[in-house]
């Protein structure tokens, strides 16, 4: 008749476990990976800058176009840009999210155990 008590803490402390482990081979990861200076962060946000801009550009570009042969009481060019910059955030959202996993698959892993609510 003997049961052994169930701690109902092991299931956090487990999980808590698990986090601090992540981190720190994130952290011993990002210690050990050079090649990501500051130059390398520029790079990333020229990108990113660019990958917004030339949708933007293109939009402008389309919506001039479109009030110089059919003027209208709307603008193109403004609802354009609009959609542009739309686009290119949604395109440097998914580029950044990529590379994230790419380099970081752990931090894909944690992201999936969030959604379920785990």
């Amino acid at each position: 008749m003997s049961e052994s008590p169930i701690n109902p803490h092991d299931g956090e402390r487990a999980e808590l476990e698990r986090q601090v482990a992540l981190k720190q081979a994130r952290k011993l990861r990002a210690q050990s990976e050079k090649n990501q200076t500051i130059w390398f962060g520029l790079g990333m946000m020229g990108l990113v800058g660019w990958s917004i801009a030339v949708p933007a550009l293109v939009g402008i570009a389309i919506g001039l176009w479109i009030d110089s042969e059919w003027p209208s009481r709307y603008s193109w060019a403004l609802m354009l840009l609009i959609m542009g910059v739309c686009i290119g955030c949604w395109n440097a959202w998914n580029w950044i999210e990529r590379e994230r996993s790419l380099t970081h698959p752990e931090l894909r892993d944690e992201r999936k155990d969030s959604e379920r609510g785990e």
